[in-house]
């Protein structure tokens, strides 16, 4: 198992990117401006969503810790393609 200070710091450093690629998304404007800002919100509440449900069944916060992760890479990935 990882220890859980590592991967919340690495996700931290690894958001970082993310947030950038979004705020240049967001600066253009227009519709991917707009579809950013939307789909920035709606991914928020479903990975909170998944976050609760994993902690109420019993997982780790190690565990959504490394969810989270998943998502910013699968994140920081699609923001770079354009």
């Amino acid at each position: 198992m990882c220890n859980p200070i590592f991967s919340s710091i690495m996700l931290a450093i690894e958001s970082r990117r993310v947030i950038e690629l979004r705020m240049v998304r967001l600066a253009w404007g227009g519709r991917e401006g707009l579809a950013e800002a939307q789909s920035m919100v709606t991914e928020k509440v479903h990975a909170a969503g998944e976050a609760m449900i994993t902690l109420m069944l019993g997982g780790s916060p190690e565990t959504v810790i490394a969810r989270y992760r998943e998502h910013v890479a699968f994140n920081t990935k699609r923001l770079s393609a354009f």
